[in-house]
């Protein structure tokens, strides 16, 4: 286990150091709409990819591309349906709510299918959010043993 847990870690920190080497490789923001509307990214940006779906804010940053993708259909409900404003926000309000609705049901398989999409094997993306897990939960569990006075 521990033998495991060791790899596991050096795998992480290995793969922590290369994230931090790519914070010059990120797509500019056009590359970033077209990735959200499903677009495959150039292969040098294969690694921002599977850190977009497997760091810590891995849910905030899908939310934020599904409510890219439901902008679109929102402007033009906004714009284009007759009625009271009200009922046009509602409107905006309901779609966004079943937008998201579908888009969180669907979420792991979503982001599994873009870290596959750019040449990663199928479960990488949760593996890889799975040992991020298990290593903060024992880091934090050491920290609480050790006290605030170390």
């Amino acid at each position: 286990m521990a033998v495991t847990f060791t790899r596991r870690w050096r795998a992480i920190r290995a793969r922590g150091a290369i994230v931090e080497a790519m914070g010059k490789h990120r797509p500019n923001p056009l590359q970033w709409v077209w990735y959200t509307f499903g677009g495959r990214l150039p292969a040098h940006l294969a690694e921002w990819v599977l850190h977009d779906v497997t760091c810590r804010t891995w849910v905030l940053r899908h939310l934020l591309r599904a409510l890219t993708q439901l902008a679109p259909f929102c402007v033009v409900v906004l714009l284009l349906l007759p009625g009271p404003l009200y009922i046009r926000w509602s409107s905006v309000a309901l779609g966004l709510l079943v937008g998201l609705f579908y888009s969180v049901s669907a979420m792991g398989e979503s982001c599994e299918h873009r870290v596959i999409k750019h040449g990663y094997p199928p479960g990488i993306g949760r593996e890889t959010r799975a040992m991020y897990r298990e290593v903060r939960r024992t880091t934090r569990g050491e920290s609480r043993r050790r006290g605030p006075s170390e």
